[in-house]
């Protein structure tokens, strides 16, 4: 019976200790293969780091607007007589537009004349008895009194006469006409607008920061959208001297020749304003940059040598940098690269200090200061 329970407890033992081992040596495999995964370089994109001249520039966004535009209408109503122009017309300043029906009016003026005659005819008379003593002093005052009156009343109804005809207050371009003829016109009506195109302004708001480096007479340069790789350029005509204590910016206005009359008031454009001399930067692709809580960060590739296999040893190695401005694709490296360094490009998020880096650039990130968009 004792031999027989020695026997069990052997082969009970002897079953624990292989499963045991099997059990050790499977781990053993695991831990070697994951060693050797460790090791195993990761592919990647990189690029070695370029310097570049890059102007420091302001990028803004504004409106155009008109040196002179207005909607024209008139002081006073009436039936609209005669239209002198079409939608879209050339206009000379002074030029006749429109006029009002003005009958009534002429004939009140000429009731008025007729009564500042016959108050100066009184007037002319009465001075000559006053000066034979037939009358009083007080009368003759009465006389040029009435007289004052009777000229101020025909200057104000020419003036409501002057008042039913529109004149161009400018040179410039008509939009389009909104009355018709015999339209009845209520003081006010709007019947056109009239815009002075040539030049155009460029209205656009800068930080206050940016103050400093902006003088009147300075370069800029505009982009509008409904011009596709057209670039209109002028000069810094005015700056506001206050700045806007909602948003601290401060209001530019630049002025654009605009003979051809293609910009419009109102259009939508993109400003760019060249400060200071050009600088020196080292520049690398927007993509080789990496973001973290402690700050932005670039992997450097290091060269070891040639390993056993007279292969290139690769690893990489992370580095804090100081980023600025960005160009289109690329980024300014102020601190932390220098120019010659290769730099990763795609791929960051497998690495960490020290790993082993195959570097591929078949597939690469697009590197270009100024891409063309094509919209296909």
């Amino acid at each position: 019976m004792i031999k027989r329970m020695l026997i069990m407890l052997i082969l009970v033992g002897a079953v624990l200790g292989g499963l045991f081992g099997f059990k050790s040596f499977v781990n053993g495999k695991i831990k070697e293969a994951m060693a050797g995964m460790a090791n195993m370089p990761q592919t990647v994109s990189a690029t070695k780091a370029e310097t570049s001249d890059w102007q420091p520039k302001i990028d803004a966004v504004g409106s155009l607007r008109a040196v002179r535009g207005a909607e024209l209408s008139l002081e006073v109503p009436g039936v609209v007589e005669t239209i002198t122009f079409q939608s879209g017309d050339e206009v000379k300043a002074g030029q006749v537009l429109l006029t009002l029906r003005k009958e009534d009016e002429e004939a009140r003026l000429q009731s008025l004349e007729a009564t500042a005659q016959l108050a100066q005819i009184t007037y002319d008379r009465d001075l000559k008895q006053l000066k034979a003593q037939a009358i009083s002093q007080a009368i003759v005052d009465n006389d040029e009194a009435n007289l004052r009156n009777a000229r101020a009343q025909v200057a104000v109804q020419k003036a409501i006469l002057d008042k039913k005809t529109l004149r161009a207050p400018f040179d410039g371009k008509l939009g389009l006409r909104q009355v018709d003829l015999g339209q009845f016109l209520a003081a006010g009506t709007m019947i056109a607008t009239l815009q002075s195109m040539d030049p155009i302004f460029v209205d656009f708001l800068l930080p206050q920061q940016a103050v400093a480096q902006i003088t009147v007479g300075d370069k800029v340069r505009a982009k509008i959208d409904a011009f596709p790789g057209r670039t209109f350029e002028g000069k810094i005509t005015a700056i506001n001297p206050k700045i806007e204590t909602g948003s601290r910016n401060v209001q530019v206005r630049a002025t654009l020749p605009n003979t051809d009359q293609k910009l419009m008031p109102g259009m939508f454009a993109t400003v760019e304003l060249d400060t200071g001399a050009a600088q020196r930067l080292v520049t690398l692709p927007q993509t080789a940059v990496s973001y973290n809580p402690y700050g932005s960060l670039v992997y450097i590739v290091d060269d070891k040598g040639k390993g056993s296999d007279a292969k290139p040893e690769l690893t990489a190695r992370q580095v804090f940098v100081t980023t600025g401005a960005t160009r289109g694709d690329q980024v300014a490296i102020l601190k932390g690269v220098s120019e010659g360094d290769t730099v990763v490009t795609s791929g960051q998020i497998k690495l960490r200090n020290g790993v082993p880096v195959l570097v591929d650039n078949r597939a690469v990130p697009t590197n270009d200061a100024n891409p063309k968009i094509v919209d296909k």
